[in-house]
């Protein structure tokens, strides 16, 4: 029993070990991974990224692996991605599931989406299962299941099958920058 359990924790805790340093610089020409794909997948310079607390928010988040129910830097899936970012942003709780964040918001037209709006997704052809928060110009941030936290374009073909609807919370936020 006491050989099982060591065994058990030696594979667990070297099962993460494959995840990218993702450490920040204060050199301003240098620009991690991540801060150098989200500017270019939104156009922005680093500047609008450093002073725009949701997508500082993605910057800080980009790469992190996917981990179905994980909450943490170590592995996120999309609702708890979601959930921590609104908290950190604009400092509201919402739902753990996509369900109950797609339950807590007004169905928006995608022409109509504003920054930090939530995107929604039937992946598994029964109910909502994928949720990401829109960014600009039909880009999106979320916890893909292959890639981890990256930014996805609403026109790829995949998550334009897969789409199903575009929400806003019904509570008042302070949309901070």
């Amino acid at each position: 029993m006491i050989y099982a359990l060591f065994l058990f924790l030696a594979l667990f805790s070297t099962s993460c070990r494959h995840k990218k340093d993702l450490a920040k610089s204060d050199d301003p020409k240098h620009t991690t991974p991540s801060s150098h794909q989200l500017q270019e997948k939104l156009g922005v310079s680093k500047k609008e990224i450093n002073h725009n607390k949701l997508y500082s928010f993605v910057d800080d988040w980009y790469g992190v692996p996917y981990k179905y129910g994980g909450c943490q830097k170590t592995g996120v899936d999309c609702s708890c991605f979601a959930d921590n970012l609104y908290s950190k942003v604009y400092d509201v709780k919402i739902g753990r599931t996509c369900g109950e964040i797609y339950k807590s918001c007004d169905k928006v037209k995608t022409e109509h989406l504003r920054q930090g709006d939530f995107v929604f997704f039937i992946t598994n052809g029964k109910s909502i299962s994928h949720v990401g928060v829109y960014l600009k110009d039909n880009k999106f941030a979320h916890a893909s299941t292959s890639k981890g936290v990256i930014v996805s374009d609403l026109n790829e073909t995949y998550y334009k099958k897969n789409f199903h609807s575009a929400g806003r919370l019904r509570q008042s936020l302070s949309w901070k920058d």
